[in-house]
This record gives structure tokens, sequence and C-alpha cells, in this order.
């Protein structure tokens, strides 16, 4: 058995996945994410490893008994500051966090041509930067700077290591996801902070004997480098090839295609190092937006609807009449707008619109942000037919559906919604000897055709809802 590990934004995830590639179990425990102030986005590293305890010891006892490596997954960006032996200094900050927006232009001009990455809030590098003016002491007092995978590896190894996906998603890392030094001493970050960088599919530890007892696995069993959630849901649903696009939703929500040659700078995309072995392309030129199910959870609380009830209301019959259009801009945007003031908003409201209205437009809203990223990557050259569809956040079939109209794009579906830590599983198996690059598992999709655009459609409505964001920008301030 091979165990892949996701720390995702609001759950762990672990699967177990055999040896021809297919899943034995799978199983989740929730993540909160505390808001302290208006904008900021943290999450205490020890309710991480809680939660992935938790849901590994969901998976049966026998099949756990007989692991024989271990992947890892987890959400980019963002920073944990603990000691030498992984205790947290302070709570994580998170990819989603704003409060590094303040201090953007600490970065020295020209930075994006060595990260191929505009400066974004919430990347790691402006997080450092934010604690360095704020949290001072803080910073000095620790011996390393995290993303939540490689903090897990650190609590399950006792070894610091990063792989190229990540070191290429913080900004403090050339194209190629190796560490920048010159930007990461302009910037006054220590580089001692930053850990070694070893490959996605590499053996970058052993699971120690305190670990393996508290997650019920043996121990001594190899931990493979792993890779950022996104690219490592890409390696999962069977992404391989040259071209290759994933629309992929859970707490945000991106769109990626595969490039085995650098795809260039934009500075309404990004670019990171893919999680492949040797041998498959190397990058992935990303459209990545903030808000996907984090904006559609939002939107369920707060018309007081279960999960069933809601998807229930948005496609009963006559809900898709509403006039209203929802901006699900809750944490500000990246692609394409690259504005982390933006806020969210209903607007076009009726005196028919109810809970159903609303929650219908909340999800066009997610699905009309995602497809301005797509369209920011077709203007980038990308030529982008379909697309595999993974994530959490896709499993509804009139939801799936929805996606397909509004992206005019058919959706290649996958029957595995934690494609992350598949991916991270199947890296463990590469790392391991398991795998061979040239033969890892992939899986058969179901398609999901794409509806014929057509007046009054929901191509009208996505112009609406970009006629929007035009009008919201800016507004009422440039606060968080």
């Amino acid at each position: 058995m091979l165990l892949g590990l996701d720390l995702g934004t609001s759950s762990a995830k672990a699967l177990l996945l055999d040896e021809r590639g297919e899943a034995a179990a799978e199983a989740g425990a929730p993540c909160e994410v505390e808001r302290p102030r208006p904008g900021w986005a943290e999450t205490h590293p020890e309710r991480w490893w809680e939660a992935m305890v938790a849901a590994v010891h969901r998976l049966p006892g026998e099949k756990r008994a007989a692991v024989r490596a271990i992947g890892l997954s987890g959400q980019m960006h963002g920073a944990v500051l603990c000691d030498a032996a992984g205790a947290p200094l302070r709570p994580a900050i998170l990819w989603l966090d704003g409060r590094s927006a303040e201090g953007l232009s600490r970065y020295p001009p020209g930075s994006e041509r060595t990260t191929g990455n505009a400066v974004s809030a919430g990347m790691t590098g402006p997080v450092l930067a934010w604690l360095a003016e704020h949290e001072a002491a803080t910073l000095r007092a620790a011996r390393w700077a995290l993303v939540a995978k490689d903090w897990l590896r650190l609590r399950l190894t006792g070894e610091a290591a990063t792989d190229p996906s990540d070191a290429s998603g913080t900004l403090l890392a050339d194209r190629d996801g190796d560490w920048d030094e010159p930007l990461v001493a302009a910037l006054g970050i220590r580089r001692d902070l930053l850990p070694p960088v070893v490959a996605s599919a590499g053996e970058s530890g052993r699971l120690r004997e305190s670990a393996a007892r508290e997650l019920g696995v043996p121990a001594g069993v190899p931990v493979a480098g792993g890779a950022g959630d996104t690219l490592s849901a890409a390696l999962g649903s069977g992404l391989f090839r040259e071209g290759a696009a994933q629309l992929s939703i859970g707490t945000s929500a991106q769109v990626l295609v595969l490039r085995s040659a650098w795809p260039g700078f934009s500075p309404r995309l990004n670019v990171y190092r893919s999680a492949n072995p040797d041998g498959l392309p190397r990058w992935c030129l990303m459209a990545a937006m903030l808000n996907g199910g984090l904006a559609i959870d939002w939107a369920r609380a707060a018309l007081g609807l279960g999960w069933d009830e809601a998807f229930e209301r948005a496609f009963a019959a006559g809900a898709e009449r509403s006039e209203a259009v929802f901006l699900p801009y809750l944490t500000g945007e990246r692609t394409p707008w690259m504005d982390p003031h933006v806020r969210g908003a209903w607007a076009g409201l009726g005196p028919g619109d109810g809970a159903g209205s609303l929650m219908r437009a909340a999800l066009e809203g997610v699905a009309f942000a995602i497809r301005a990223g797509l369209d920011a990557l077709r203007e980038h050259g990308a030529s982008v037919g379909r697309l595999r569809l993974s994530g959490g956040g896709t499993v509804h079939p009139a939801w799936r559906q929805l996606l397909a109209d509004a992206l005019e794009a058919p959706l290649d579906a996958v029957a595995c919604p934690n494609a992350s830590a598949r991916g991270a599983a199947l890296l463990g198996g590469l790392a391991a000897g398991r795998f061979a690059a040239a033969d890892l598992p992939a899986l058969a999709p179901s398609a999901v055709p794409a509806a014929e655009p057509r007046a009054g459609s929901l191509a009208e409505r996505y112009g609406r809802f970009r006629d929007l964001y035009g009008r919201m920008a800016g507004w009422p301030g440039r606060g968080a």
C-alpha cells in the first residue's frame, strides 16, 4: 500500500493506493481556518497534525499496516515558522491571507524575470517580508520557514525539505524551483530559513518511530518529496502529456496547462514546476483563482442551506431566470485581476429572488471567475480545448454541467475527488521504486459535454459578470 497525505486549507485527507494504482481507502478530517482580523487567515499547525492523524486513523487498520511508502501534498504558499524540531512559533499564515499586500513594493523591480511570477499577497516571500517588519523577534527565533506539506514532513521524518513545485510558488525561487539567493538577500530574509530542495519523486526522509505510532503505520518507510496540491492533483488525475489541461476546485480553483518548455511570464498567470518525474512536462502554466469552494460554502452557509438543499434549490426549475449576479471575491483575487482588495457582492436582485436563485448565482459566479482565468490562459497562447476535472468541489453532476457550459469547454471528470492525495501516493510509489515514470497508472475519465452558446444564455451572463467586476474594482476603498 502507498499512503498519500494531502494537507488542504479546510481538511486533511489520506488515501491508500494499491500498486495497480487503484484507491483502496480514503478518509478526511476538517481543519479550521481562523480569521483574527479582516483579511487575515491562519491555522495553527498542531490542528493540521490532529486532523491528519484523525484522517489516517479512519483508514482500515490492516491496510495501514501494509503501507510501504508515503507521499505528501498540501496547500501552497503561506508560511509556517517553527524551531528545529518543528514546534510552531506562531499560527501558520495561509495563502488566502491578504496582510502582506501592503508591502508588495518591497520586491525589487524585475524580480518576475527570475521567479516567473507576479508578486502576490499570501505567497511565502511577501509573508516573510511582512513578518520581518511586524514580528521580527519571532522571525529571528525561527529555524525554518516552511509551507504546509513541508512542515508535515518535518513532523513525520525530522527532516526539513521542500520540492521544486512548492519552492517555485514562494516568490523566493527561480523558474526551476531553486532558491534565488540574490532575491532572498535583497528582501532581507535569512537564507538558512529556507529548506533544501529535493525532487518531488525522490526520497526526503524516513518515517520516524514517534510519528509512526501516532499514525498507526510502519516506521522507517520512505517519504517522498511530494508537491503542492494543485501540481500533485495534476499527476494524480493523469495529466502526463504536453498541453493537457486541468480544472481543480477545492477551497480555491485552478486551471493549469502542462508545458515541456518554459511558457513565458504573464502578469496575470503563474508558472510553477510540475510534480512530474523526469521525462514528463516540467512546468505548469496556471490561472489561480482564490475563491472556489470557499465562496460556494460561504454562500450556502449565509443562505442557511445544507449542501444537498443548496444544490437542489440552485438547480430547481426557474432559478436560472433570475438576473442576480454574484462576485465571489471574498478574499480578493489573483487571475486575471491580480487585485487583493476587491470584495464579493450579490447584485441585480429583484423581489422574486430567494435562496435558490441566490445560490444559483453563487455557483455561476464561481464558474465565471474560473472562466475569466481560462480566458487569460487562452490570451497567453494556451490552446485549451477540453479540461480534466478534479477536486472535492466538483462532484455534483448539475454543477459539473454548469461548469462545462460556462467555460464553453467539455470536461473529463475523474472518479477521484482526492486527486491531490492520489498524486502524493504516486510520488511515494516513485520514491520507493514501486512505479516507473513511464508506467504511472492513469484514471479513466467520464465526459461532460458543453452546451452550445446561445443568445441570452450563460455567455451573456458572463458579460454582465465581467462588467460588475469593473464597477466593483476599487470600491469602497483599497483597504483589506
